[in-house]
């Protein structure tokens, strides 16, 4: 990402960028847990996405009505913002072609691709290893035991199971009257319900999946330094909230969920914290949500299969909703 950042997102860069340098290192000695231990048990790596049980899959199969399908994840491109200093770009090769050589008798073609640069870009969720406390992570498990430099020994992304659940989608812009929401807007409780009451939902259900829909990735190849430095989203309280009805995922149309500049008195990323490292509780960034939002689409059927890439700790994601 090109651009100014914020105080806030450089002290949280600084943060990102001494862990790890120190993971393994200076980090070597235990900490106390500042963590409660999962209620799935010691050896959990999922979190809440336990929950999705085959009776939730099957009560949530009931909202498949007209069978319409939306891709819920964008474009992933050399130019696509991104939170400093991930990157992306893809380069296409012709391995053993040069030369306008071909393979066999019956002269075979093929490209292949090289993709360089962070899993953590575009549509993207974030695993339980991606945000800790003061060098804990979720279920107690501390950074200097698993966080190594060839991949994470736990809470990796290749323990994300299968999911298909109830999603919901939240019409934030609607609700406060407007296209796209202004950065550090912050919802809480008292939005969440308010949204909700004017879509006519009932209530957020344990293992459900919660997207927010702000118009915030409307600024994306328009306002590329203004998207990836602040937004609007979800708030401390808000967070707890969350927590507070198990639910699986949260999702946004923004790369962080999360409301920036953080709420007054709040931590750094500790909505994050909150999720991620408290309640074991996956985020979804750069969700596409559009669609949804101009159906009326309110809840629907979600699906997502998670790359089992080896010790990710995040991974580029196309989720599919289906009503």
């Amino acid at each position: 990402m090109s651009g100014r950042l914020t105080p806030q997102l450089r002290a949280g860069l600084a943060s990102g960028l001494l862990m790890l340098c120190c993971t393994g290192t200076a980090m070597g000695d235990s900490k106390p847990c500042p963590i409660k231990e999962s209620k799935f048990g010691s050896d959990d790596q999922v979190g809440n996405l336990n929950l999705l049980t085959p009776a939730k899959t099957l009560e949530a199969a009931k909202l498949i009505k007209t069978g319409k399908t939306y891709r819920l994840g964008i474009e992933t491109n050399r130019d696509t913002p991104a939170y400093a200093p991930r990157f992306f770009s893809i380069t296409v090769l012709q391995p053993g072609q040069t030369g306008g050589t071909t393979v066999g008798p019956t002269k075979t073609t093929y490209n292949d691709d090289i993709i360089t640069g962070w899993a953590g870009i575009g549509s993207q969720i974030d695993g339980l290893g991606h945000v800790g406390i003061d060098g804990v992570y979720y279920n107690c498990h501390q950074a200097a035991d698993f966080a190594k430099t060839d991949g994470l020994t736990r809470l990796g992304i290749e323990n994300v199971p299968a999911v298909a659940t109830r999603g919901i989608v939240l019409d934030m812009a609607g609700f406060l009257g407007v296209d796209i929401v202004k950065e550090g807007t912050a919802f809480n409780r008292a939005e969440i319900e308010g949204a909700m009451k004017r879509q006519g939902l009932e209530a957020i259900g344990s293992g459900d999946v919660v997207l927010f829909h702000t118009g915030w990735n409307q600024l994306i190849g328009k306002e590329d330094k203004r998207y990836a430095s602040v937004e609007p989203g979800l708030g401390v309280e808000g967070a707890k909230y969350l927590a507070s009805l198990d639910v699986a995922m949260v999702g946004a149309d923004s790369w962080a969920v999360e409301v920036i500049p953080f709420e007054e008195g709040a931590g750094v990323f500790e909505v994050h914290q909150i999720l991620l490292a408290q309640n074991g509780i996956h985020l979804l960034e750069n969700m596409n949500t559009r669609e949804l939002v101009e159906d009326e689409a309110w809840e629907f059927f979600f699906t997502l299969g998670a790359a089992r890439i080896t010790g990710a700790v995040q991974s580029i994601i196309n989720p599919v909703a289906i009503r």
